[in-house]
């Protein structure tokens, strides 16, 4: 199933005085509930969805112990979760606080070569719209249609003729 994904138009970051230039965004929905999700993966297997809820609840459990102990946090063959941090300088060891230097606290997912590669070389990018001046256009066909654009030719991205938007990464 591809992804999808809307095309805006945005100022360069470092230099808001340049033309804006059109960016690819994605479109990210909700995540599905645990439930509905638990339901999902174990369609056509013998673990029933409330096993796999009850393995995720207590494996979550394990992993604020182990990160709160300063320990990375091995997700099966998906990859590795860890805190990092930032942290202020000082000039003296006399000066040193770790509630003061401390900031920028973050929790950081570090996937596995496999489970990266697994889901990079098998993305599929699909249009789901152009948003430009606060107005959000279906399709890039539609956006064309209304700036009255030539809906012929096709996207530079590798997109079908008629003008989809999809394009693939890999």
């Amino acid at each position: 199933m591809p992804m999808k994904i809307k095309y805006l138009k945005r100022p360069l970051p470092n230099d808001r005085e340049a033309p804006a230039k059109w960016y690819a965004t994605p479109i990210i929905d909700k995540p599905e509930t645990v439930s509905a999700m638990t339901r999902a993966a174990t369609e056509n297997t013998s673990t029933a969805p409330l096993e796999m809820q009850a393995a995720l609840g207590l494996f979550g459990n394990y992993a604020r112990k182990r990160l709160l102990a300063g320990e990375s946090v091995r997700l099966g063959d998906l990859g590795t979760l860890k805190v990092t941090f930032r942290s202020k300088g000082v000039d003296n060891i006399d000066d040193v606080n770790a509630g003061q230097m401390i900031y920028d606290v973050r929790l950081r997912f570090t996937p596995s070569k496999e489970f990266r590669e697994g889901v990079i070389n098998n993305l599929t990018f699909e249009c789901g719209g152009v948003l430009d001046d606060g107005v959000d256009y279906s399709s890039l066909a539609a956006y064309r249609k209304a700036k009255g654009l030539s809906t012929e030719e096709p996207g530079s991205d590798g997109s079908d003729p008629d003008d989809s938007g999809q394009g693939t990464f890999g």
